[in-house]
């Protein structure tokens, strides 16, 4: 029906679908346009009779113009839209377009419609997602510091659920200052903490904390003689959710017996040397900041409750040794053996080791030094061949008996070439024969062994 309308009437009709119409010859010439949409027609859309429609086009849309020609020449050929660019006054113009066969007289029709819009929705939606994960990660930056802050802090916190008034959470100093394992003090109601006299105390304080802000703190006494302390709590509301932050200030006059004790805990902590302390089943339960930097761990809760021997000695071999040492005699001093750090390093170290009683059972404190830097200095290291059997004897314990023997091949073969090379003047075609090898064997074991550098008139 469409093949008996001029040009013109079937670009006015079928302008009406889309918002730009283009008649077009077999060629892909425009032979008419209607355009119904302002906007396209100030692009210079209107001006474009006569010319081929694929020259309108940007570079890269010319192949889409090229394949909608050759689908739209096609009986029967089931047409799709595609999205060209226009190179128009103003800047590029994206229309998707519908091309078909109109009528007998091979002409053809590409019905338009505008993308600026879409395109323009896509692009915000676009920029609000970007701005959108700018703010998770902002968020979850702010989080990891408050995260940090809240475990490397000296001061005991809680946080406790406002409606139960149990604990969701406790830093590490909470943990320790209580005596508890990391994880136990979680869903405990937090009046627990307080000697059973001053529980409704504690309770009673919470909810004043609910109505004021500026509440004076609360002397209470803690669970299990643990002293006096003072107890200050800030309501806060998270995710919909009331909360309080608790602080746990130990009060002075209640650990002026413990100051000298205080006093000897900074001192471990800020030692050069690592200290740690473990109990009887080998698991950590404090350690200084010289050792979680040997052990590369980032903080000290990943580092309590861990066995020992995750880091120190081969497993099942040092430690052991260690230990039955302490259970016998109470103490070791200067046992050589390695550590591994959590990053795959390996420094060799000295172990001092002494036991102590710790309720119905005991403890062992460890001081280990990093001895690596020493044989360094010293112009050996593990990995080279020593040049005493003295030498050989000191590293049982850090190497395994397999390296021991070939380390001890290594240095009888090195003395071996060292005097056949003096026996002939350090000629080493004589030193090759006298040891009964080639002259090529010879070189290499020169060059293992960094014996010399190979001359040219050697070879």
């Amino acid at each position: 029906m469409t093949g008996a309308l001029s040009a013109g009437a079937a670009a006015n009709m079928l302008a009406s679908v889309g918002d730009v119409a283009f008649i077009l010859s077999p060629e892909g010439d425009v032979l008419d346009i209607s355009v119904s949409d302002g906007e396209l027609a100030k692009h210079g859309f209107a001006d474009w009779v006569g010319t081929p429609l694929i020259d309108t086009v940007t570079v890269e849309s010319r192949v889409k113009i090229n394949d909608m020609l050759t689908e739209a020449a096609k009986p029967g050929g089931a047409p799709r839209w595609r999205q060209v660019n226009h190179v128009a006054a103003g800047g590029d113009v994206a229309v998707r377009y519908l091309m078909m066969a109109l009528g007998d007289g091979g002409r053809l029709i590409a019905i338009g419609r505008d993308m600026r819009a879409t395109a323009a929705l896509q692009q915000r939606l676009l920029q609000s997602q970007q701005a959108i994960e700018r703010d998770y990660i902002r968020l979850r930056q702010t989080e990891t510091r408050y995260r940090l802050l809240f475990d490397v802090v000296s001061e005991p916190v809680l946080i406790v659920d406002a409606d139960d008034r149990r604990i969701s959470e406790a830093n590490p100093a909470a943990y320790r200052l209580l005596d508890a394992m990391p994880g136990e003090l979680a869903g405990v109601p937090v009046q627990t903490i307080v000697a059973d006299g001053q529980r409704d105390d504690l309770i009673a304080y919470l909810g004043a904390a609910e109505a004021a802000d500026d509440l004076a703190p609360i002397a209470l006494r803690l669970v299990d003689s643990r002293g006096d302390a003072r107890i200050s709590a800030r309501l806060f509301r998270q995710a919909r959710k009331a909360l309080f932050i608790v602080r746990i200030d130990v009060a002075g006059g209640a650990v002026g017996g413990k100051a000298m004790d205080a006093t000897l805990g900074e001192v471990i902590e800020r030692m050069p040397d690592s200290f740690v302390l473990v109990g009887s089943d080998l698991n950590v339960l404090s350690a200084n900041a010289a050792f979680l930097e040997m052990t590369q761990m980032p903080s000290m809760d990943r580092v309590v409750g861990a066995r020992l021997d995750t880091w120190l000695g081969r497993p099942g071999i040092d430690l052991d040794l260690i230990i039955a040492q302490l259970r016998e005699h109470g103490s070791v001093r200067n046992v050589a053996t390695i550590l591994r750090g959590a990053a795959g390093s390996k420094d060799s170290i000295e172990v001092s080791g002494v036991s102590a009683p710790m309720g119905d059972g005991e403890c062992y404190g460890f001081t280990i030094r990093d001895v690596g830097r020493r044989e360094r200095n010293g112009g050996e290291s593990v990995g080279d061949v020593p040049r005493s059997v003295g030498q050989l004897t000191e590293l049982v314990g850090r190497m395994s008996l397999k390296d021991i023997v070939r380390e001890s091949t290594d240095l009888i073969e090195r003395l071996c070439i060292e005097a056949a090379l003096v026996y002939t003047s350090d000629n080493r075609a004589s030193a090759a024969e006298i040891l009964g090898v080639s002259r090529q064997s010879l070189y290499s074991k020169l060059h293992r062994h960094g014996l010399g550098n190979l001359m040219s008139s050697d070879v």
